[in-house]
């Protein structure tokens, strides 16, 4: 019987032909690793993940999201603060009011490339 590609690599893998240095000398930097797996936890929390799709939306003031996502203002607030030191969010503040929106393109790029990945079948 015929050895299938997997089975004859995992019985005497001696590696591809690929340029493995190559590869190694292209890899992110550890900071930059660190940066990305934070900003993916960061989106790995449901509430975080509405406040973005909601923010996506509209530039909202806290008050507005405690009513958006039926939830508390130090809540909402904790959330913010997590997702403006990620810079996922920025703010912009107007007498006493503190409206947030995404920090810039690239965020709203990955999240709905992100949600059109899930829709995607």
């Amino acid at each position: 019987m015929e050895k299938t590609a997997l089975e004859a690599c995992e019985a005497a893998c001696e590696g591809t032909t690929a340029d493995l240095a190559a590869i190694r000398g292209k890899l992110v930097t550890e900071q930059s690793a660190v940066q990305l797996a934070d900003l993916f936890k960061a989106l790995g929390d449901p509430t975080r993940v509405k406040i973005i799709h909601a923010l996506q939306q509209s530039e909202l003031c806290v008050h507005d999201l405690t009513q958006v996502l039926d939830m508390g203002q130090s809540a909402i607030s904790h959330q913010l603060r997590l997702l403006r030191n990620l810079r996922i969010v920025k703010r912009r503040k107007v007498g006493k009011t503190v409206f947030y929106s995404l920090d810039d393109d690239h965020v709203e790029q990955l999240f709905m490339l992100t949600l059109q990945h899930l829709i995607h079948s």
